[in-house]
């Protein structure tokens, strides 16, 4: 059975840095893209980063070339580094298993979220 566990995240002034972490179980090897998605108050969930299974990484606009997203196979882990962060980037950070290996759209399990807070 996949499953996800986030860490990380955390309060942060605007300009700063936060790093947000999934260990993930249960999964097999090239079967799944892993990405992050984000859903602040009032607004509908977001997919911000998507790292295929083959290495491509994938952003949504408002966070390309702030943040990053990376893999690690041997540790069992994705993670989110996100730079110069905004007030907009609040949010709860879910980890996320495609549903294929190339894309993270449609998920198939989630974490439970960590909270990411970006003051102004």
């Amino acid at each position: 059975q996949l499953q996800l566990v986030e860490s990380g995240g955390g309060l942060v002034q605007s300009g700063g840095s936060l790093s947000v972490s999934c260990r993930y179980s249960g999964i097999t090897l090239g079967y799944h893209a892993m990405g992050w998605f984000r859903q602040a108050p009032g607004k509908e969930r977001e997919e911000v980063a998507c790292r295929s299974a083959t290495g491509n990484s994938y952003y949504m606009e408002s966070v390309e070339g702030r943040f990053t997203i990376s893999r690690d196979e041997a540790k069992s882990t994705v993670d989110l580094y996100m730079n110069n962060l905004k007030p907009e980037d609040t949010a709860m950070y879910y980890c996320a298993a495609g549903a294929t290996y190339d894309k993270c759209s449609d998920p198939t399990t989630w974490g439970r979220g960590t909270q990411v807070t970006v003051s102004s």
